[in-house]
Parts: structure tokens; C-alpha cells; sequence
């Protein structure tokens, strides 16, 4: 059963496992969060956003075709606030950060930054807490670029744990799963109410953290 974080008669918002695709892919492989919740629910929902496959966390969808398009209008006009939590390689230095730089997709599929062809991409960060090989930070996407903290992350310097595209592969292929949790989602409501509603950490993402991090000392 997927786990319900929030419900009214606009929106209702689950909590994304990873590895699960959040909606129907092009070859119908695999199943979808989409699918399984309308299911479940025995209803008709709407897709607002997504995340990544690989991706756990917060997630909503619309319940009606009138809250599907007020929805699509508050995520395009950026009235909604995304809050995740990233488990970085290496040791990140500033306290807090904004990433500005432009993003592109490629033939390959994945993304790079692209100042010349790349559409405008806005990542915020702080830092939670560092470690000797890693840092735990906060991350805020100010636009919706898919794999946008991915790859900006990465091109920082400080891949995020686990991430299958972008970082050194050799290393990155000997974790269970892409450290990224979307920990944090504020909509607006029609009535003018933030309602803001917060994914627990996953077991996994815990279990992984405290096995990289238990024999590293905590940095300043």
C-alpha cells in the first residue's frame, strides 16, 4: 500500500518509494506510483509533478481536472516551496549556497549544464551536517529542471550518493540506492491556506547514511 502523507477534496499526497517510477513510463515496464495509487484508490488522479525513478518522498496529485489545472498553475508561477535532503561525496564548504547555472538535455539522456542552449535552472542549499568523505545538505530547486539537483550537485563538485548518472560509476554503482529524498512539499490551497506536508526518511536512506558516515567524525 502506498502511504498517504495528505488528503482533501483537491490534492492528495503520498509518500514515493524509490525505485518505483512516479508515472507511467514510455514502454509500460515496470508499473508506476500513478498507477498503483489510482488502484488503490479506486479513482481518477491527476498528475501535477513528478520525481525520479530513483527518487523517494513527497508527492502529489490532483483529484479533480479543476484542481489538476489550478495545481499546474502554482507549480509554473513557482508558488510552491520543495525542500530535499541529499547525501553529497565530499566534503561540501560553504554554509549555504545558490547554484544558478543553466541546464540542457542531451541525446544520451542525461543533462548538463549548457550556458549557451540551457533553460534557467535555480538550485539553494544548506549545509546539515559534514563528515569526513560526505555532507548531508538541504536542498531547495527554485525551478523544475528534471534531474536539476542532480546535476547541479554534481557539477559543484560533490555528486549526490548512488546517483547512476552522473558521478564516477565505479564508485557509485556500489550503493543500494540514490541518497535524494524529497523530504518537504508546501502547496498553496485555493482558500489561500499553505498547506505543507513532510515525507519521513526512508529506512534505506537512514540505514545507508549511518553506515557511510559512522566511522567518520563530524566536521565543524
Amino acid at each position: 500500500m502506498i502511504s498517504t502523507l495528505f488528503e482533501n477534496d483537491d490534492v492528495v499526497v503520498v509518500d514515493k518509494p524509490e525505485a518505483l517510477a512516479a508515472i507511467p513510463t514510455r514502454d509500460g515496464r515496470g508499473g508506476s506510483l500513478f498507477e498503483t495509487l489510482c488502484a488503490e484508490r479506486g479513482e481518477r488522479l491527476y498528475i501535477v509533478h513528478r520525481l525520479d525513478k530513483d527518487t523517494s518522498g513527497t508527492i502529489a496529485f490532483a483529484r479533480s481536472a479543476e484542481s489538476h489545472r489550478w495545481l499546474n498553475q502554482q507549480f509554473e508561477s513557482r508558488s510552491v516551496q520543495k525542500a530535499y535532503l541529499a547525501l553529497t561525496h565530499g566534503v561540501v564548504a560553504p554554509e549555504t549556497g545558490r547554484i544558478d547555472k543553466p541546464l540542457r538535455q542531451f541525446g544520451s539522456g542525461r543533462i548538463a549544464v549548457d550556458p549557451e542552449r540551457g533553460k534557467a535552472s535555480v538550485t539553494e542549499f544548506r549545509v546539515l551536517e559534514r563528515f569526513q568523505s560526505h555532507t548531508l545538505v538541504e536542498a531547495y530547486p527554485r525551478t523544475g529542471r528534471r534531474h536539476q539537483i542532480r546535476v547541479h550537485l554534481y557539477d559543484l563538485g560533490h555528486p549526490i550518493v548512488g546517483d547512476p548518472l552522473y558521478g564516477d560509476k565505479a564508485t557509485q554503482r556500489h550503493f543500494p540506492r540514490l541518497m535524494l529524498h524529497a523530504l518537504r512539499l508546501t502547496l498553496p490551497s485555493p482558500s489561500g491556506q499553505e498547506i505543507t506536508i513532510e515525507a519521513p526518511i526512508p529506512t534505506s536512506f537512514q540505514d545507508l547514511q549511518h553506515r557511510l558516515c559512522r566511522y567518520n567524525s563530524t566536521l565543524p
